[in-house]
């Protein structure tokens, strides 16, 4: 993926990379080993666009009700707590009712997760649409921690997102994060650019 760090300004906003996220699974290092066996350490598959976040080479099976998705991709590096991130449509195949949350806390839904060597029942939530940004760039354009944005995505499918969240990082890349239900929404596919509107 591009790495996009920079504020650029446009003639209609701020430009930035718009990327979709598909089901993944956050684990704790505690959670690594009972799934994938004692000692075991996430092997890098390939990096992503923020900085030290990777794709592993590991994936997880996710179950509910007699319905799963197999080959669920791990992202590394090890977290504090485990969680899964799933779409609204996935949640529906499932029969989950999902929470709507900006980081993976302690109120969300329960999911059956199952890896080579365990069956853990692990918080599973659809992650809120949101800005990441470093600390610099958020100073430039005025924005917060928390704050809501709009985002703007052009082409056939044009649509403005509304309450997008801002999460700050010192070492964050710019880019909005969608889910796969908004990505096909509006016909994201590969990397494309859209607008931020302040």
């Amino acid at each position: 993926m591009k790495k996009k760090g920079k504020v650029k300004e446009a003639k209609k906003g701020i430009k930035v990379l718009i990327e979709v996220s598909a089901r993944h699974c956050h684990l704790s290092q505690e959670d690594i080993e009972k799934l994938f066996g004692k000692g075991h350490q996430l092997k890098k598959l390939k990096d992503l666009s923020q900085p030290s976040d990777f794709a592993a080479e590991e994936t997880i099976t996710i179950e509910n009700k007699g319905k799963k998705f197999e080959n669920v991709r791990v992202i590394g590096p090890a977290r504090t707590r485990s969680y899964v991130e799933i779409s609204r449509a996935d949640a529906r195949y499932l029969g989950l009712e999902t929470l709507l949350k900006v980081h993976g806390d302690e109120q969300c839904g329960v999911i059956s997760v199952v890896g080579p060597k365990a069956r853990l029942n692990m918080c599973v939530i659809t992650k809120h649409r949101h800005l990441h940004i470093s600390n610099e760039n958020a100073k430039k354009l005025g924005l917060r921690e928390g704050q809501l944005i709009k985002v703007r995505i052009g082409g056939e499918r044009a649509v403005v997102f509304e309450n997008v969240v801002v999460r700050i990082n010192p070492g964050y890349n710019m880019a909005v994060h969608l889910d796969t239900d908004e990505g096909n929404a509006a016909a994201v596919f590969g990397d494309i650019e859209g607008e931020i509107i302040i």
